[in-house]
């Protein structure tokens, strides 16, 4: 779980981001268009996809790799790319069954028609590591159950309320395939649809920060773990756009601890924490210049 203080920096930023927003909706636009292969990149890397950043910038634009990969892989890309720019062109998509499956649908187009825009059925169970999901028998039921009690609830904090949903979602691993990939979208959904802009979890911080979270829920059912890198990844996104809606300059973090005469490590620590206005672009940590700690 996240502290009233945390909260309290969130519905800062989100009212600083908001009254923003007024006069610049088509560039807040373009900064979330040009998020989309950063987002398809790190969801489909952290399924074990092979592709680098660059070759996902690639192939969305239409070019030729120079080097060989899977065909799957390609269209894994461009399908998750497909729904994503769906999900920013409308973002008051109420969260519905429907909804869910006609992108997962999207998803597995030309990969595997076969289960794609349908929950698993049968004996069509799946495992992750050690764990089970949910008997095939019941997918639907706890499905529809999962969002008819996430759009009913009108008490949790609504990063509690995402992170629980998701942590539900993955546990129950609706699909045959496509889990993860879809879970990340609809968390975005959910937080668009709160008046939020979408956020990127990051592959390389899978293993330390996103996957043992899943462990835990598991054994425990305890997702304030998801709540705490939600909450950390969203103030991200916001100090993101509003230090390219104001700063004159935007800089390397490395360079900037190097002109306030601090260290790299200590600098980046800070980033992770989001106690500093730092964000990752193409995976590496910026900052406006001019910003000055002292000044906080």
């Amino acid at each position: 779980m996240i502290n009233q203080t945390t909260k309290d920096k969130i519905e800062a930023l989100r009212q600083q981001y908001m009254n923003l927003t007024k006069g610049n909706e088509p560039l807040l636009k373009e900064i979330a268009l040009a998020e989309i292969p950063e987002m398809v990149y790190n969801s489909n890397a952290i399924e074990n996809s092979t592709l680098s950043l660059e070759d996902t910038e690639k192939i969305l634009l239409g070019g030729i790799l120079r080097r060989k990969v899977n065909v799957r892989e390609v269209y894994e890309a461009k399908n998750l790319a497909t729904i994503t720019e769906a999900l920013l062109e409308k973002n008051n998509s109420a969260l519905q069954i429907k909804l869910i499956l006609s992108w997962h649908k999207i998803l597995l187009t030309l990969i595997d028609n076969n289960i794609a825009g349908r929950f698993r059925i049968g004996k069509e169970w799946v495992r992750v590591g050690n764990h089970l999901g949910a008997n095939p028998q019941f997918v639907n039921m706890l499905m529809q159950r999962l969002v008819d009690d996430y759009n009913k609830n009108k008490t949790s904090y609504f990063l509690d309320a995402i992170a629980n949903f998701h942590a539900e979602f993955e546990t129950i691993h609706p699909f045959v395939d496509g889990n993860g990939r879809m879970g990340r979208i609809l968390i975005n959904l959910q937080l668009m649809n709160a008046g939020f802009p979408p956020i990127i979890i990051q592959n390389k911080s899978k293993h330390t920060e996103y996957y043992p979270l899943f462990s835990q829920f598991q054994t425990t059912m305890k997702f304030g773990g998801f709540t705490e890198l939600f909450a950390l990844l969203l103030q991200e996104s916001l100090h993101k756009r509003i230090t390219l809606l104001t700063a004159k300059k935007i800089i390397p973090l490395s360079i900037w601890a190097l002109q306030k005469t601090i260290k790299a490590n200590v600098a980046a620590n800070k980033a992770k924490r989001q106690t500093i206005p730092s964000f990752r672009l193409r995976e590496k940590w910026m900052i406006a210049e001019e910003y000055n700690p002292t000044e906080q």
